[in-house]
This record gives structure tokens, C-alpha cells and sequence, in this order.
């Protein structure tokens, strides 16, 4: 199963229903991508329980009724894994939304990634 897809769908699940927050198991690239989402305005704020290995994310609205992002979709995937040099690296609604790539030095965006000269998996789209 593929962790990732189900942590992006769970997100995109909850801001779609208008939850507040909620909680997904603790994995080291779950938190990358919590921590990517929280620096570019997409999500309120997040917190890791580490008793209960938990990542609880507090989603952010437009006038406490429309979600910030319209969609999050899942590129790469355990099947398929889709890899881009840094030239290539696609620009999602033509630099409006933001691609999560995970590369050497972590997992950033695609404008940091253009910037640092590096490429890397392409993991999600944002908008």
C-alpha cells in the first residue's frame, strides 16, 4: 500500500468535508511533506504527538468556508515512479500551484528546486 497516496487523500478528504484538522501516522516523508505544505500557506499549522506517533495537521480555509487548495494529486507512485532533472521540472497551473519533489538535499518545492539546480522524484501537485 502505498503510505503516501493515502496520507495526500486523507488531506484532500478532510479539506473537501471542511474538517479543522486531522491525524495521520508518523513517517519521516509524511512529515517533509506536512512541513513544505505549512511553508507555503496550504496548511494552518501541525503538530507531531510522539506518543501516539501521530502528525496532526489543522487545516487552513479561505473565509472560514473554502479550502485553500483546490487539489493535491499524487504523481510518482510505488508502480511507476516519475523523475525529473531540474530543467524539466514541470510547473503546476503555470507557477500558481507548487510540485513536491523529494531530491538529495530533502523534499522541497519545485520553485527551490529550479533554484538549487537539482532534480529529483516528483512526489504531488498542489493547487
Amino acid at each position: 500500500m502505498d503510505s503516501i497516496a493515502d496520507f495526500i487523500t486523507r488531506i484532500r478528504n478532510a479539506s473537501f468535508v471542511k474538517h479543522i484538522s486531522l491525524e495521520v501516522a508518523f513517517s519521516k516523508m509524511k512529515m517533509d511533506i506536512t512541513e513544505v505544505l505549512f511553508k507555503n500557506g496550504y496548511i494552518l499549522s501541525y503538530k507531531v504527538d510522539d506518543q501516539k506517533k501521530m502528525i496532526k495537521i489543522i487545516l487552513k480555509y479561505y473565509k472560514k468556508k473554502y479550502p485553500i487548495f483546490h487539489n493535491i494529486i499524487r504523481i510518482s507512485k510505488p508502480g511507476l515512479r516519475i523523475y525529473c532533472k531540474y530543467k524539466k521540472i514541470p510547473r503546476v497551473l503555470n507557477g500558481l500551484g507548487i510540485a513536491i519533489i523529494s531530491t538529495s538535499v530533502g523534499v522541497i518545492t519545485d520553485k527551490e528546486a529550479r533554484k538549487k539546480k537539482i532534480g529529483g522524484e516528483v512526489l504531488c501537485y498542489v493547487h
